[in-house]
């Protein structure tokens, strides 16, 4: 009896997984990769961000605690450079200053240093002063069209 009860139990796991299997290859909408916002999420994205305490507080923050938040910033210039297109010139310079911080903070490897201070606070502040440039940019954009 035990013998059957087994098999039984078996017999239903397999079809469970056979049944499961079939499910995760049916045809439907692909998820998307995170990535760079588009030019209409900006204002959302860079609001988002101007949450974190590492924007707000980029003097007392360990730079190691902040990888996220430069993860997060980093397609942000390419959305930028998409709003910006070829007439808004300021626009597109926060975007290189962005690029600037971001490869500053990540070539002075801060995601290892445990203290606040130096190359790695630095850069958080300029990064942060960057955002804010463009939070007032983008925002006057939007009330101007």
């Amino acid at each position: 009896m035990g013998g059957v009860r087994r098999f039984t139990v078996a017999l239903g796991g397999a079809l469970l997984l056979v049944l499961l299997t079939g499910c995760g290859s049916e045809a439907g909408p692909t998820p998307k990769q995170g990535g760079e916002p588009g030019p209409d999420a900006l204002p959302t994205k860079l609001d988002a961000l101007s949450a974190d305490q590492c924007y707000r507080s980029p003097q007392t923050q360990l730079p190691k605690g902040c990888e996220k938040y430069v993860t997060e910033l980093g397609g942000v210039p390419g959305a930028v450079r998409k709003r910006a297109g070829d007439t808004d010139k300021a626009l597109s310079a926060q975007a290189d200053a962005l690029d600037r911080g971001i490869a500053a903070f990540r070539g002075a490897s801060c995601t290892t240093v445990p203290t606040p201070g130096g190359a790695c606070t630095q850069a958080l502040t300029d990064i942060a002063t960057t955002v804010t440039t463009l939070k007032n940019l983008v925002k006057t954009q939007a009330t101007t069209g």
